[in-house]
C-alpha cells in the first residue's frame, strides 16, 4: 500500500514538473514571438488549465511580470510617440511658417524670372 502511495506521489510530482516546464517554455516562446501574454493566452498555447496557472506561484509570478513589462513598454512607447494637442499645434505652426516662407521665395523667384524674360525680350 505504501508503495502505491509513493508511486502516486512520484507521478504527481513528475506531472507537476512537466506542467511547470511546459508553462515556462510556452512563456518564453510567446515572449520571443512578442505575443501578448495573459493567463488565457498561456492556457490556450500550453493546454494547461487556467486554474493550474493561477495556483502555481512561480508561473503566476512569471506571467504577471511579463504582463507588467508589456504594460511598461506600451506606456513608454505612448509617451514617446503620442502627441498632445499642444505639441501638435506647435508642429502645425512650424509647418505653416515654412509654407509661408516657401511661398514668399516662390513669389520672389517668379518676379525675378519675369524681369529676366523682359530683359531677354528687350535684347531681341
Amino acid at each position: 500500500m505504501a508503495d502505491r502511495i509513493k508511486n502516486l506521489e512520484k507521478s504527481w510530482e513528475n506531472r507537476s514538473a512537466e506542467a511547470r516546464k511546459k508553462a515556462m517554455e510556452t512563456l518564453q516562446k510567446m515572449h520571443m514571438e512578442k505575443v501578448s501574454i495573459s493567463f488565457n493566452s498561456v492556457h490556450i498555447q500550453s493546454g494547461l488549465s487556467k486554474n493550474y496557472l493561477y495556483k502555481d506561484e512561480e508561473i503566476r509570478k512569471c506571467i504577471e511580470e511579463y504582463r507588467q513589462n508589456e504594460k511598461t513598454q506600451k506606456q513608454n512607447w505612448h509617451e514617446k510617440y503620442d502627441k498632445t494637442s499642444k505639441s501638435k499645434d506647435v508642429i502645425i505652426e512650424a509647418k505653416n511658417k515654412r509654407i509661408a516662407k516657401l511661398e514668399e521665395d516662390n513669389r520672389k523667384l517668379r518676379t525675378e524670372v519675369q524681369q529676366l524674360r523682359g530683359l531677354l525680350y528687350d535684347r531681341k
